[in-house]
């Protein structure tokens, strides 16, 4: 299985077209941030190599950005710039800190509800997304390194945990989707500002946020708050699994007419159980990231009609409020309504970042062996 997942990654990132259009875009940081998770796990060089080919595409030589407005104050934006801080590390090219930086710039001026995060994006005023939790926060703890700005990584954390706040629904120990400060969505429930149910990839988005964050972050009070917020939520999503070991796309509501396990989500909890396991968050089960991960494998990672191996069960795209001409009102029933795409990349990039923690596990093992051999 080995040799065909990375395989099946090769061909993927060897074939891959800027999702949309060659604008920088989240959806392509995905991609990126599995590209450099398998780099780091293994040291092949492939991995490097698609990364700076895909991306080089995307950043001129004065650190342009293709097709990025800052008055867009889209957060999405935000993700694929780890990238830019991981490259500017790791060559030195002056171009990748340009480019980082024009980013970490937009948060100077990206509205913010009173509370304090970020708006999720101009055309979404006063809501925060758990989507844009991932978007943005490891960005800034990654920037911060960079630059040297210990009071841009305080201010990320700080604002994590305030979006956790207002997110939590305690009945069920989950988070929902979205919240509305102003409470003139629809979606929003006039008393708490909510959105009504509990997707699994946004959760799946936040909680990945949680374990990239915790493992940058230096120990103190601040960071306990947050494992133990992660350490609850990994209990919770135990209780959750399918009998097959994965995720649905309403995740708490298996009864639900059309609901089915969903793969970016699953491959997202993956990711995050080996990572938790990996840096020590009480309660993180790396049994649990493994049998996700070949649940995912032997389920949805299959031929399609042409046969090409694609991975299936991805929700191509799920939001709240207008878009494209209807409505999303963040009910159970509005989310199983979104297509299902193959071989998306939200679902394919967090599988290379699994797949990565689990190769990082194993060859810890083999050097704890080695060492008392």
């Amino acid at each position: 299985m080995t040799a065909d997942i990375t395989d099946y990654f090769d061909a993927y990132a060897a074939d891959y077209a800027a999702y949309k259009g060659g604008a920088w875009c989240y959806e392509d940081g995905c991609l990126y941030r599995g590209l450099i998770a398998l780099f780091e796990a293994t040291g092949e060089k492939r991995w490097f190599g698609h990364l700076k080919r895909l991306i080089d595409q995307q950043v001129s030589a004065t650190g342009e950005l293709s097709g990025y407005t800052v008055g867009e104050y889209n957060i999405d934006n935000i993700l694929p710039g780890r990238a830019l801080v991981y490259l500017a590390h790791r060559t030195g090219e002056e171009r990748y800190l340009k480019a980082a930086n024009l980013l970490a710039r937009q948060f100077e001026t990206h509205p913010r509800i009173a509370a304090g995060p970020h708006w999720h994006k101009l055309r979404y005023p006063h809501q925060v997304w758990l989507d844009g939790l991932y978007m943005a926060l490891p960005f800034k703890l990654d920037y911060a390194g960079l630059a040297g700005q210990a009071a841009l990584a305080d201010q990320g954390l700080g604002e994590l945990l305030t979006a956790l706040d207002l997110t939590f629904d305690q009945p069920s120990g989950l988070y929902r989707h979205g919240y509305d400060e102003s409470r003139l969505q629809a979606w929003a429930d006039k008393a708490t500002g909510l959105s009504p149910a509990h997707w699994g990839r946004s959760i799946g988005w936040m909680a990945m946020a949680m374990v990239d964050m915790l493992e940058m972050l230096p120990p103190g009070p601040k960071r306990d708050d947050l494992a133990a917020r992660l350490s609850a939520l990994l209990v919770r999503l135990e209780a959750l699994r399918t009998q097959d070991g994965r995720w649905l796309q309403v995740i708490d509501q298996p009864d639900l007419q059309g609901n089915y396990a969903e793969s970016s989500a699953t491959a997202m909890f993956a990711y995050v159980f080996l990572k938790a396991a990996r840096i020590g968050i009480t309660g993180a089960s790396a049994t649990t990231g493994i049998t996700a991960m070949n649940s995912l494998l032997r389920n949805s990672l299959l031929p399609n009609p042409e046969g090409r191996t694609v991975l299936q069960n991805i929700c191509c795209v799920a939001g709240l409020g207008g878009f494209d001409g209807h409505y999303r009102d963040g009910t159970p029933a509005y989310y199983v309504s979104e297509i299902q795409r193959d071989d998306d990349i939200k679902g394919v990039g967090p599988l290379m970042m699994a797949y990565a923690e689990r190769v990082t596990a194993t060859n810890a093992v083999t050097h704890a062996k080695e060492a008392v051999a």
